[in-house]
């Protein structure tokens, strides 16, 4: 659509000057001769473009700019011919991108207004990459790790194509916000995007929920349904734990996949669409194809682009960014008056292991805010978790020991005589402490020997300190 150009200005004959020396560049003008009409127009149709004359009948132009909405700030060329230095700064302050004294040249006032499009061009341009790549984010994934990194690289290359993508990744690590990133950065973007969980859909309904069905096709089909192929149609198809799909209906999906055609049930008639093809798995999928659960040749066919998204313990720069930026949704939705974590807080999430990956951190931060009302969040407020049963040993460097998971033992005698008796405090200090060198200060390995939450260990810390 060409652009929408408003011209404010009060003489008509002016106004229809301007209004035809814009008519070369193909642009839609507007005219209003006085203040109030104008801002009516701007409310109503948002112009990319005002060319605002100042001295006006009802109201100086300086005014109705400082009128205009911050974050939707139209393009403003100021306009007069009683033009002073001061003016010209104070329009400019005010937001305007240009500023021209009557009279002025056709020639002169085309190229301002095309210069001042161009800029408007510009920014949008910068806010759109902007909003997609600021503060690691890339869409609604969230991180700046290489491995995401790598992840953004993939969906860019791929996204002018209509190639199948492939996701895998354990569970909770994000493969639904991948899937839609991949439909964002195509060009299907204004199209739909739409989502099967295909192990959320019993085995004799999913092939309806595909490809739809007619009236009287089954039992309870009281009216034709579209499916979501149908309902994808010139946009993406998200199939989701793909794994979990009966193998008698992978070979309908192949030929769906192969041709672009599938038909309803209870019908006989082909239906043609344009759809995109994402899927994805928490399996592996070979394993799955050597078991014979998953046919070869359907893996072969979707395995095109293959992303594979990190669990959350092998991303540990992202996982402050994901929790805060978390925190901050999250509060938003529950109310909650938040204004940050403290840096204990940020220790235990970058050091625990996260076996439910984003999913499991969400509902903890959830669990935090929902029960604790303070502002600022602290240790105390953390919930009991449970051990990790799939974090990597570290190496010997790291631990002094060939195996963190290694039983604590007892590692003095007990007392003989009175003399040897220790205060109770300082007994428990000495054992925690020697748990956490152990555990090569991670305290949520620690916290899990000890069977006791990561958040005790935290305030007992802090006490020592206190009391030192």
């Amino acid at each position: 659509m060409p652009p929408t150009i408003l011209i404010v200005e009060d003489t008509q004959s002016l106004a229809m000057m301007y209004q035809s020396y814009l008519l070369p560049t193909g642009v839609n003008t507007l005219v209003a001769n006085d203040g109030a009409t104008a801002l009516d127009i701007i409310n109503k149709i948002k112009p990319d473009l005002i060319v605002l004359d100042v001295m006006l009948p009802d109201m100086n132009g300086l005014d109705i700019l400082a009128q205009l909405e911050p974050d939707n700030f139209p393009q403003v060329v100021v306009l007069t011919g009683h033009a002073t230095k001061e003016m010209a700064i104070q329009a400019i302050k005010l937001g305007a991108s240009d500023f021209l004294e009557k009279p002025v040249e056709a020639e002169r006032f085309r190229i301002t207004i095309n210069n001042t499009l161009k800029i408007k061009d510009l920014k949008q341009t910068v806010t759109k990459y902007k909003n997609i790549y600021e503060n690691g984010r890339y869409f609604d994934l969230i991180g700046s790790s290489k491995q995401m990194q790598s992840v953004y690289q993939v969906i860019s290359s791929a996204s002018a194509s209509k190639a199948t993508v492939f996701i895998t990744g354990e569970s909770g690590t994000g493969k639904e916000l991948c899937a839609r990133a991949v439909h964002q950065a195509s060009n299907r973007v204004d199209k739909p995007f739409v989502a099967l969980n295909c192990a959320a859909i019993p085995k004799d309904l999913i092939e309806s929920e595909i490809f739809g069905h007619l009236k009287g096709a089954f039992t309870g089909a009281i009216a034709n349904r579209l499916g979501a192929a149908g309902q994808a149609d010139g946009g993406t198809l998200f199939l989701d734990e793909l794994c979990e799909m009966d193998v008698n209906l992978q070979s309908k999906l192949l030929r769906f996949i192969q041709t672009g055609t599938y038909q309803q049930v209870g019908s006989e008639r082909q239906v043609k669409v344009d759809v995109r093809f994402v899927c994805a798995t928490n399996r592996n999928p070979l394993a799955e194809v050597e078991a014979g659960r998953f046919r070869e040749d359907l893996y072969y066919r979707l395995h095109v682009i293959p992303i594979e998204l990190p669990p959350l313990r092998e991303r540990d720069r992202d996982i402050i960014e994901i929790a805060q930026a978390l925190f901050i949704k999250i509060a938003k939705e529950e109310q909650h008056p938040y204004k940050g974590i403290t840096d204990d807080v940020k220790q235990f999430l970058a050091q625990y292991d996260w076996p439910g990956n984003v999913r499991q951190l969400e509902n903890v931060i959830r669990n935090i805010l929902v029960l604790n009302p303070q502002e600022w969040i602290d240790v105390s407020m953390l919930p009991a978790l449970p051990q990790s049963v799939q974090k990597e040993p570290r190496n010997e460097s790291q631990t002094g020991q060939l195996n963190t998971s290694v039983q604590v033992q007892e590692f003095e005698e007990l007392p003989q005589v009175e003399s040897e008796v220790k205060a109770l405090w300082v007994a428990e200090k000495e054992y925690i402490e020697r748990v956490i060198k152990i555990c090569a200060t991670n305290i949520p390995k620690a916290a899990a020997l000890l069977d006791v939450s990561p958040s005790t260990l935290y305030r007992k810390i802090k006490g020592w300190e206190e009391n030192l």
